[in-house]
């Protein structure tokens, strides 16, 4: 299908830029700041924007701006649209990480960060020292959200991310077993741990979600049985400090338990029960496919996680 110049030519491309600050913003005051505009021109591009779509596309609620079904149904192209521009009137080698400044946001779970993380910030340090990561906390309720309102540039995630759309791409960094981890000292078992010991001691259970429930218990029911769960805790990190310090075991990946294991002088076993493996994501919005700085980071993240196996 050609492209029909002469409709195309009646359209202000810039009205696309203020949609998708607009939409990211959800508010007409901070889309404004967000492109270096007035509030007052703003409002006039947001009612360019009506009549074009033949759509209110954003609307006033008690939480704020609201987009209206055609509006989020738009947003994906019109965001994606503007990067391929973007990418098509950029050189490839306008990023040079020795001497780029660019800040990326990134979310990972704290045992990512720290399995990782300095190995990705060594790496940073010596080559592109003007880098800057700003880490945020993974929230798999929204993060799919925060990627399609440019808040996030990329999510690592340990398990699996939400179903997103087609927009929404991601690449297996690694996958990893689990092992069970315990403190002998406390617990007064030796390892390989029985599947009678393994459910007759309490649990810890690291959990993202909602729910005192994770992969082992979804097992144990298979085979009719239980565990009992004295502790449930976001905080990966926190888990073999618990550990150490009270009758119980726990599971976890693998390279994380025998991380802490060697810190902490615990003991770990194979776990006593058939589990899946689990996987390390990365995912990103299409519309940075073609960005040479994100493209720089998505192979500097697989460098540093291959290094830090």
């Amino acid at each position: 299908m050609g492209i029909d110049h002469i409709n195309l030519a009646r359209i202000d491309l810039n009205l696309l830029v203020a949609f998708d600050a607009l939409l990211t913003e959800r508010s007409v005051t901070k889309a404004a700041e967000r492109v270096g505009l007035g509030q007052s021109a703003m409002s006039h591009n947001l009612a360019r924007l009506r009549q074009l779509f033949d759509d209110e596309l954003l609307v006033r609620s008690p939480q704020g701006m609201r987009p209206t079904p055609k509006a989020l149904a738009l947003a994906d192209r019109v965001r994606i649209a503007l990067s391929d521009i973007e990418a098509l009137v950029s050189r490839a080698d306008d990023f040079d990480p020795a001497t780029s400044e660019r800040t990326f946001h990134i979310a990972l779970p704290d045992s990512t960060e720290m399995l990782f993380g300095p190995d990705l910030l060594n790496f940073v340090c010596e080559r592109a020292p003007g880098i800057h990561f700003r880490f945020h906390s993974t929230d798999e309720r929204q993060i799919l959200e925060e990627i399609d309102a440019d808040r996030i540039e990329l999510g690592i995630g340990i398990g699996t991310f939400p179903k997103g759309q087609v927009h929404h791409k991601r690449k297996v960094l690694a996958t990893d077993t689990y092992l069970c981890l315990f403190n002998s000292a406390k617990v007064d078992i030796k390892p390989p741990i029985s599947l009678e010991d393994y459910v007759r001691f309490p649990h810890v259970l690291t959990s993202l979600r909602t729910g005192e429930r994770g992969v082992v218990d979804d097992a144990l029911e298979k085979v009719g049985l239980s565990r009992k769960i004295v502790l449930t805790t976001p905080r990966f990190v926190a888990v073999p400090f618990l550990v150490a310090g009270a009758p119980v075991l726990t599971t976890m990946h693998a390279r994380l338990a025998r991380f802490f294991a060697r810190k902490l002088n615990l003991t770990l076993s194979p776990v006593p029960i058939e589990v899946p493996d689990v996987t390390v994501s990365m995912l990103w919005h299409s519309s940075y496919d073609n960005d040479p700085g994100h493209a720089w980071l998505r192979k500097t993240i697989v460098q540093a996680r291959s290094k830090a196996r």
